[in-house]
């Protein structure tokens, strides 16, 4: 007679008749999970595929890589300072606070007006088919990362794009872009100080043009040449007395630039401005007569003081534009001294894609197919034992 084959255990029977969720033991999880394992497998597999065909439906991305060395700076805070106002014509004046010479020139190259250069130039907007500059500009900025060194003073500069050849034009179109911003800029203190210097010069040259014209129209208002004698030497003793209290007054503001007012420089030129303007002051007034003779200004008949006093610019301007000059040479050799940027790595075009990454993106899609899959199972086990009578 045969034996009536015993059933086999099903996973309802295997399960407690009451899942509630504090009931839940680890062991209960791993029995449902297994139980189910075709079906967790099966979300995962459909996962997989779909991150698979999305991650191949990619195009691939090429990174571009270039490098520098920022020019060195013997100033970090009176040039840093001056910067500031040249940079916030450029949008980036609030990146740089605070920040030291690396920081600068990466600054610089977030600027919107080195991002505007590059999408005119490559016709980004094009390229990322965009209407809006300020859209294509913000594609650019995801699309590029400046890193300043921690123990060194390079800037990398990398750039991913579609295409591999674009991708090396932007890159090195970055640094194209930073020379020739930055030669506008005075970004060293030599520069600083040259870019001061070349600005005082171009002023004292029209004011030495005007002193030139208002003496001529003297001589011919009042038929004077030249007087001689006492008055003439006063008239170098004035001029004197003026360049040389121009010229203090120049050394003072250039060396405001970098110091403070308790310094014994500063402390010193101001004295000696103020006793040189008290000197000139006296002269002017007459109060000079024991140290140029019987003559002075006051006693001079009207028309030959006019021309004292033209004759007098002249010769204070004329003094002052050359010594002015002598400083703005000067400046311009410190600036040519100072190492330029000097670019270490240029880019080339890419032989490998740095994107997208498939096998994380696959790898990533199968993850989240098991673990939905399996929190699907869970669920659905505690539903169908919430309902079970």
């Amino acid at each position: 007679m045969q034996q009536p084959t015993p059933e086999e255990p099903t996973f309802e029977s295997s399960l407690p008749t009451s899942l509630e969720p504090e009931a839940i033991s680890f062991n209960t999880m791993l029995s449902i999970l297994f139980a189910e394992r075709r079906t967790i497998l099966l979300s995962g597999l459909v996962t997989f595929v779909l991150a698979a065909i999305f991650a191949f439906l990619l195009p691939n991305t090429y990174k571009a890589t270039t490098s520098f060395v920022p020019p060195g700076s013997n100033s970090a805070g009176a040039s840093s300072a001056a910067i500031m106002g040249q940079l916030s014509a450029l949008g980036a004046g609030g990146l740089l606070a605070g920040k030291g010479q690396g920081d600068l020139y990466v600054g610089v190259l977030k600027s919107h007006t080195i991002a505007r250069n590059l999408i005119q130039r490559f016709h980004l907007m094009d390229v990322y088919k965009v209407k809006k500059e300020s859209v294509a500009e913000t594609i650019l900025e995801k699309n590029s990362t400046f890193t300043l060194g921690t123990k060194d003073p390079i800037v990398i500069i990398n750039v991913v794009d579609k295409s591999p050849e674009r991708a090396r034009d932007l890159a090195n179109g970055y640094l194209e872009a930073l020379q020739s911003t930055t030669t506008g800029l005075a970004l060293t203190e030599s520069s600083q100080r040259r870019l001061f210097y070349e600005q005082r010069l171009a002023k004292e040259k029209d004011e030495l043009a005007n002193a030139e014209v208002a003496l001529k129209q003297t001589q011919e208002k009042s038929g004077l040449i030249a007087p001689a004698g006492q008055t003439s030497s006063e008239i170098q003793t004035l001029a004197q007395l003026r360049s040389q209290t121009s010229e203090r007054q120049v050394r003072l503001a250039s060396l405001l630039h970098d110091e403070s007012d308790e310094n014994p420089d500063v402390i010193r030129l101001r004295n000696e401005i103020a006793s040189l303007q008290t000197q000139t002051s006296q002269l002017e007034n007459g109060q000079g007569q024991r140290q140029f003779g019987r003559f002075s200004t006051v006693q001079v008949p009207e028309l030959e003081l006019d021309y004292i006093r033209k004759a007098r610019d002249v010769k204070y301007h004329e003094t002052l534009f050359d010594i002015i000059a002598r400083q703005y040479e000067v400046a311009r050799i410190d600036e040519a001294k100072d190492s330029p940027l000097q670019v270490l790595d240029q880019a080339t075009v890419p032989d490998t894609k740095s994107g997208p990454h498939r096998t994380i993106l696959s790898a990533l899609g199968l993850i989240i197919g098991l673990v939905f899959g399996a929190a699907w199972t869970l669920l659905k086990t505690l539903r169908a034992s919430a309902v079970r009578p």
